[in-house]
C-alpha cells in the first residue's frame, strides 16, 4: 500500500512539474510559437484590403494557431539581448535589423507603424512622442542652414510657430503661400528643399489641391509633406496623389479617445529612415504603452469617422441656418469654397468644423461658457464633442495679420464632433447660442 501511495505521489509530482513547464513555456512564448507555426497562415497583399479591414489586421503578427493572443503585447523593455558579440557587431555595421534599445525601435511600436503605413499606402512609418515631434523631426531630417521651405500659411498654430520662431534660428528660411497655392512659382528658389501643406486646414477647413501641390514639388525636385490629421487615412491619402511623406498628430482621430499623445511620419522608406535617425538623435520616441493604445484606437477608426462625419454634417447644416452664425466652415456644405475639391480628393468630409459668430469675441466667449454637453477643451478627434476658441488655443501668440491670413477671426469657434447622438448635440448648440 505504501509503495502504491508513493508511486501515485510521484506521478502527481511529475504531472505538476509538467504542468508548470507548460505554463512557463506559454509565459515566455515557447509553446505559443511551436503550436502556432503548424497552422500559421500569414495574410498576404494587405494593401488590397479595404481601409477598415487594414485598420484591424494590417501590421499584426500572425494570429492563427493554438494559444495565439488576438492582441499584440506590450513589450515594456528598454533594451534587448544579443546571442553573441558577432550579432551586435552585425547590428552596428547595419547588417541586422535586430532590436537593441527602444529609442531605436520596439516590437510594439513596429506593429502600429506597419498598420499606419498600410492605411496611408506608404512604404514605412515611424511613430513619435507627439504630433509636433513628427513634424519637426521630419523637417529637420530634410533641412539644413541655408535651405528654404515653402509652406501653406494656414497650418496648425504649433506648426506655424515652429516655422516662424524656431527654424529661422537654425538658418532655415520659410516662405508661406496661400492654401490655393497661388504664388508657388514665385516662392521657389534654388535653395528650396521642401513643400509642406496641411489639408484640410486647422481650423477653417480650407483644402489644398494635393495633386497640384505634389506635381509642383516633383517638378522642382522638392520633398513634399502633407499633414493629414484632420482627414485621417480613412478619408484621404496624400501619398496616392504623389506626396512623399504624410504626418499626423495621432493624438487626434487615429487614437480617437483623448487618452494619449503621439505622432507619426509615413512615406517613402528612405525618407522615413532619415526621420528615424532624427528621432534617435533627438529622442522623440513613442512609449510602448502609448503605441499599444494607439493600435487599439486605430481598429475602430473607420466606424468612428463614419459616425462623426454624419454628425458633423447635421451640425453644420443646423449652424448654417442659425441667425447668430455668420459663416460655417465645413467642406461638406455646398457653401464652402472648396466643396468640389473635397468631393474630388476625399472620401468624406470629416469630423471637424468651425463657425464664425456675428457678435465676434464676446459672443464666442458667451457661447463657449454656456455649452453643457460639448466640452470646452483643446485637441480633437475623440469620442466626445469639443469646442474651443482658436485665438486662445491653437493660434495663440499670433498677430492680427497672421490670424487674418489663417482665416481665424476673434469670433471663430472650432468644433470637434464626437459620437454622441446628433440630436443631443444640436439641442446643446441651440441653447448655448440662445
Amino acid at each position: 500500500m505504501k509503495a502504491l501511495v508513493k508511486g501515485r505521489a510521484g506521478e502527481a509530482q511529475r504531472s505538476e512539474k509538467a504542468a508548470l513547464e507548460r505554463c512557463r513555456r506559454r509565459q515566455i512564448g515557447g509553446c505559443r510559437r511551436g503550436r502556432a507555426s503548424q497552422n500559421n497562415r500569414p495574410m498576404k497583399n494587405q494593401t488590397n484590403l479595404r481601409p477598415q479591414t487594414r485598420a484591424i489586421h494590417a501590421g499584426e503578427p500572425p494570429r492563427h494557431g493554438v494559444d495565439v493572443p488576438v492582441n499584440p503585447g506590450i513589450v515594456r523593455s528598454s533594451t534587448f539581448t544579443f546571442a553573441s558579440s558577432r550579432e551586435i557587431q552585425r547590428w552596428a555595421e547595419g547588417k541586422s535589423k535586430a532590436y537593441i534599445y527602444s529609442r531605436y525601435g520596439n516590437p510594439t511600436l513596429t506593429v502600429v507603424e506597419k498598420k499606419i503605413a498600410a492605411l496611408e499606402g506608404a512604404e514605412a512609418a515611424i511613430v513619435t512622442s507627439a504630433g509636433m515631434a513628427a513634424i519637426s523631426h521630419s523637417l529637420l531630417s530634410l533641412l539644413s542652414s541655408g535651405d528654404e521651405l515653402i509652406s501653406t500659411a494656414e497650418v496648425y498654430g504649433g506648426t506655424y510657430r515652429l516655422m516662424r520662431d524656431v527654424l529661422p534660428r537654425l538658418g532655415i528660411v520659410v516662405r508661406h503661400v496661400d492654401s490655393s497655392l497661388a504664388g508657388l512659382e514665385d516662392a521657389v528658389s534654388a535653395k528650396t528643399r521642401c513643400l509642406y501643406v496641411e489639408s484640410p486646414t486647422n481650423p477653417t477647413l480650407h483644402l489644398v489641391d494635393l495633386r497640384k501641390a505634389a506635381g509642383f514639388a516633383k517638378k522642382h525636385k522638392l520633398v513634399s509633406i502633407a499633414d493629414n490629421t484632420f482627414a485621417t487615412p480613412m478619408l484621404q491619402n496624400p501619398v496616392a496623389f504623389g506626396f512623399d511623406m504624410v504626418v499626423h498628430s495621432v493624438t487626434k482621430g487615429l487614437a480617437g479617445h483623448s487618452d494619449l499623445v503621439g505622432g507619426v511620419a509615413a512615406g517613402q522608406a528612405e525618407l522615413v529612415a532619415r526621420v528615424r535617425e532624427m528621432v534617435i538623435e533627438l529622442g522623440g520616441c513613442m512609449d510602448p504603452e502609448v503605441a499599444f493604445l494607439l493600435t487599439r484606437g486605430i481598429k475602430t477608426l473607420g466606424v468612428r469617422i463614419e459616425r462623426q462625419s454624419e454628425n458633423a454634417m447635421r451640425v453644420a447644416k443646423f449652424l448654417e441656418k442659425h441667425r447668430k452664425v455668420e459663416r460655417v466652415h465645413y467642406p461638406g456644405l455646398r457653401s464652402h469654397p472648396d466643396h468640389q475639391l473635397a468631393k474630388n480628393q476625399m472620401r468624406g468630409f470629416g469630423s471637424m468644423l468651425a463657425f464664425d459668430l456675428k457678435g465676434g469675441l464676446p459672443a464666442a466667449r458667451k457661447f463657449c461658457d454656456r455649452v453643457k454637453l460639448f466640452l470646452l477643451a483643446v485637441s480633437l478627434g475623440g469620442v466626445e464633442s469639443l469646442v474651443v476658441l482658436p485665438i486662445f488655443s491653437s493660434h495663440y501668440r499670433m498677430s492680427e495679420q497672421e490670424l487674418r491670413r489663417a482665416g481665424v477671426k476673434p469670433g471663430t469657434v472650432r468644433v470637434s464632433i464626437g459620437l454622441e447622438d446628433a440630436a443631443d448635440l444640436i439641442e446643446d448648440l441651440r441653447q448655448a447660442l440662445g
